[in-house]
């Protein structure tokens, strides 16, 4: 007996690894151009200037940033979407990144925390992790005092701030699994 359940359980776990794979892969597929190719292992993209999009309304959804439900995060915009079903915007709000950025591409969120110590050592909640780059975790959190300060470029740090009110959104919002579309 012992020996039918130790196979069903290893039949499961194949199953469950096959279709979290085969979601990924769709995720990752819905997103064109440069973004629907899954993102390599290199170096940081370290911030250093960054000029917003020339648009007549900054807060649109960018056109190439994926579809379906999804959070899209621009670097060079240092904005985000909560994207809903049929591509509706449920709210979009401006950011104050790290040091380092993710590299374009799509992610899954891998973790959350309620409150923890963010990589600048401020006291941060909400907390949706989606990337490490070379030892630095990337995600999204707002500082338990509501401040988002430029970042120290002296520090490599991953968190991209947003306000307590958007932090709690995006926690509503982001859970374990949902796609995050970086896009430049």
């Amino acid at each position: 007996m012992a020996g039918s359940s130790s196979s069903f359980v290893a039949a499961l776990t194949a199953a469950a690894l096959a279709t979290v794979g085969f979601l990924a892969y769709q995720a990752s597929a819905t997103v064109p151009g440069e973004l629907g190719k899954p993102r390599t292992v290199g170096s940081p993209e370290v911030s250093t200037s960054k000029a917003p999009r020339d648009r007549k309304d900054p807060a649109a959804l960018p056109a190439g940033s994926g579809t379906g439900v999804r959070v899209v995060y621009s670097v060079e915009d240092d904005r985000v979407w909560l994207v809903g079903e049929g591509d509706q915007v449920k709210r979009t709000f401006r950011v104050t990144p790290g040091s380092v950025d993710p590299a374009p591409g799509v992610y899954l969120v891998t973790s959350r925390s309620n409150t923890v110590t963010g990589s600048d050592g401020a006291p941060v909640e909400h907390v949706v992790r989606f990337t490490t780059v070379e030892n630095i975790t990337i995600g999204f959190s707002a500082a338990v005092d509501g401040s988002t300060p430029a970042p120290d470029p002296a520090l490599k740090t991953g968190g991209i701030r947003e306000s307590r009110e958007d932090g709690a959104a995006m926690w509503d919002f982001a859970t374990i699994g949902r796609t995050v579309a970086v896009i430049p």
